[in-house]
Protein backbone atom coordinates (compact mmCIF):
# COMPACT_ATOMS: atom_id res chain seq x y z
CA UNK A 1 0.00 0.00 0.00
CA UNK A 2 2.54 2.29 1.09
CA UNK A 3 3.15 3.19 -3.35
CA UNK A 4 -0.68 4.52 -3.07
CA UNK A 5 0.30 6.96 -0.30
CA UNK A 6 2.66 8.90 1.11
CA UNK A 7 5.17 7.60 3.98
CA UNK A 8 7.84 9.03 5.64
CA UNK A 9 8.77 7.57 8.87
CA UNK A 10 7.92 5.01 11.19
CA UNK A 11 4.72 6.93 12.41
CA UNK A 12 3.36 6.79 9.08
CA UNK A 13 3.90 3.05 8.41
CA UNK A 14 2.38 2.07 12.06
CA UNK A 15 -0.33 4.35 10.51
CA UNK A 16 -0.47 2.83 7.56
CA UNK A 17 -0.40 -1.02 9.03
CA UNK A 18 -3.43 0.18 11.79
CA UNK A 19 -5.50 1.49 9.03
CA UNK A 20 -4.97 -1.72 6.74
CA UNK A 21 -6.13 -4.05 9.67
CA UNK A 22 -9.01 -1.63 10.56
CA UNK A 23 -10.91 -0.77 7.47
CA UNK A 24 -8.49 -3.13 4.80
CA UNK A 25 -6.51 -2.32 1.23
CA UNK A 26 -9.74 -2.16 -0.45
CA UNK A 27 -10.95 0.76 1.56
CA UNK A 28 -8.24 2.62 1.87
CA UNK A 29 -7.23 2.10 -2.27
CA UNK A 30 -11.05 3.76 -2.94
CA UNK A 31 -9.90 6.51 -0.67
CA UNK A 32 -7.00 7.36 -2.11
CA UNK A 33 -8.72 8.02 -5.65
CA UNK A 34 -11.30 10.33 -3.61
CA UNK A 35 -8.20 12.22 -2.53
CA UNK A 36 -6.50 15.13 -4.99
CA UNK A 37 -3.41 14.52 -6.44
CA UNK A 38 -0.92 11.16 -6.85
CA UNK A 39 0.20 10.13 -3.41
CA UNK A 40 -2.29 11.33 -0.84
CA UNK A 41 -0.44 11.56 2.92
CA UNK A 42 -2.33 9.47 5.50
CA UNK A 43 -4.31 12.27 7.25
CA UNK A 44 -6.49 12.97 3.63
CA UNK A 45 -6.93 9.32 3.38
CA UNK A 46 -8.27 9.05 7.31
CA UNK A 47 -10.50 11.98 6.65
CA UNK A 48 -12.00 10.24 3.44
CA UNK A 49 -12.59 7.23 5.24
CA UNK A 50 -13.65 8.71 8.31
CA UNK A 51 -11.48 7.83 10.56
CA UNK A 52 -8.85 9.41 13.18
CA UNK A 53 -5.90 7.04 13.52
CA UNK A 54 -3.88 6.46 17.45
CA UNK A 55 -1.48 9.06 18.27
CA UNK A 56 1.77 6.91 17.56
CA UNK A 57 5.11 8.07 18.34
CA UNK A 58 7.31 8.21 16.42
CA UNK A 59 9.89 6.03 18.34
CA UNK A 60 9.01 4.41 21.77
CA UNK A 61 12.85 4.46 23.25
CA UNK A 62 15.85 6.04 22.28
CA UNK A 63 19.12 3.80 21.71
CA UNK A 64 22.29 3.95 23.84
CA UNK A 65 24.97 5.60 22.67
CA UNK A 66 27.94 3.51 21.71
CA UNK A 67 31.68 4.34 22.20
CA UNK A 68 32.01 5.03 18.66
CA UNK A 69 29.39 7.55 18.54
CA UNK A 70 30.15 9.54 21.42
CA UNK A 71 33.90 9.76 19.89
CA UNK A 72 32.60 10.36 16.54
CA UNK A 73 30.80 13.42 18.49
CA UNK A 74 33.89 14.48 20.66
CA UNK A 75 35.61 14.90 17.38
CA UNK A 76 32.78 17.14 15.28
CA UNK A 77 32.83 19.36 18.88
CA UNK A 78 36.43 19.56 18.54
CA UNK A 79 36.29 21.03 15.36
CA UNK A 80 33.51 23.58 15.85
CA UNK A 81 35.16 24.89 18.84
CA UNK A 82 38.38 25.01 16.80
CA UNK A 83 36.77 26.86 14.25
CA UNK A 84 34.67 29.29 16.81
CA UNK A 85 37.92 30.24 18.24
CA UNK A 86 39.46 30.96 15.31
CA UNK A 87 36.79 32.89 13.72
CA UNK A 88 36.20 34.80 17.66
CA UNK A 89 39.89 35.67 17.15
CA UNK A 90 39.86 36.49 13.29
CA UNK A 91 36.93 38.63 14.67
CA UNK A 92 38.66 40.17 17.28
CA UNK A 93 41.47 41.79 15.40
CA UNK A 94 39.21 43.13 12.50
CA UNK A 95 38.11 45.83 15.40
Amino acid sequence: MEHLVRVYNEKDRRTLAWLRERVGDAAIAAAVKRCVGDKPFLSSVCRQIGVRPPDFLASTSRPAPTETGEQALATIRGILAAKTFATGATHARMH
